[in-house]
């Protein structure tokens, strides 16, 4: 798939700011101006809300990557932002949401309807992303992976062997075959989660942190809901990916 930058800006704190398309997918890359050699790669994950919504999250942890030297790159998840409406992840957010309105418990069936199809279709569009950023001068390896639908943080950690850390958001339905392959994860990660997050089992989030095959993995817990992460928890997450991309 080919790359092509339709726009370019200077963020205020010496951060270049280019939107791109990469095929038909819309994304966005972040470099810091004053890096003096190519920089590391961070992918940012986000959730399935559109990257016009989620615009002002990613670009704040662009800067504060961008403040530790880090290039961060983002896409539009399939069927999300611009991109076609994909019918059936429609329905299955649907149940979802009747489910939970009914104060049902969510399904095995609803959770692989949901998750399943966007980790095989989207997976394979972040290494096209890596195989055409990579390249760039400005640069370098390694990569890491931050934050999104842990599921396919998951899948990217057990493919892509350019990915050498990973930080994940405990806070998205897991379904059970996600759980066989992250004891297949063997990279360093950093995995955040709110203990009172109220759309999320804890139990389960729990449960997938000791499946991981990570020798180096470590669990960061805090009071609070999804939306609820404390300050302090970002710059963890910071200092992690400099331990492990430079």
């Amino acid at each position: 798939m080919a790359l092509h930058f339709t726009s370019e800006q200077r963020l205020d704190d010496g951060v270049l700011e280019r939107k791109f398309t990469l095929g038909e997918i819309p994304g966005i890359l972040w470099t810091p101006t004053s890096a003096s050699a190519p920089a590391p790669l961070i992918l940012l994950g986000h959730p399935t809300l559109g990257l016009h919504k989620m615009y002002p999250r990613l670009v704040a942890r662009a800067r504060h990557a961008a403040a530790d030297g880090f290039a961060t790159a983002t896409i539009e998840l399939p069927g999300s932002g611009d991109r076609p409406r994909w019918a059936a992840i429609e329905q299955a957010r649907a149940d979802l949401r009747r489910a939970r309105e009914a104060g049902e418990p969510v399904s095995d069936e609803i959770i692989d309807a949901l998750v399943l199809p966007l980790v095989d279709k989207s997976v394979p569009e972040w290494q096209a992303a890596l195989d055409a950023l990579l390249p760039l001068p400005e640069i370098g390896g390694p990569v890491g992976y931050s934050g999104g639908v842990i599921s396919i943080g998951i899948r990217l950690a057990v493919v892509e062997p350019r990915i050498v850390a990973a930080g994940l958001f405990a806070g998205s339905l897991v379904p059970r075959a996600m759980f066989a392959e992250a004891r297949q994860v063997t990279i360093p990660l950093h995995v955040l989660l709110q203990w009172d997050d109220e759309g999320n089992d804890r139990q389960a989030a729990l449960d997938l942190f000791d499946a991981f095959g990570s020798k180096e993995k470590s669990l960061h817990a805090n009071m609070g809901g999804h939306t609820g992460v404390p300050q302090f928890a970002g710059d963890a997450a910071a200092q992690f990916f400099t331990r492990h991309l430079k």
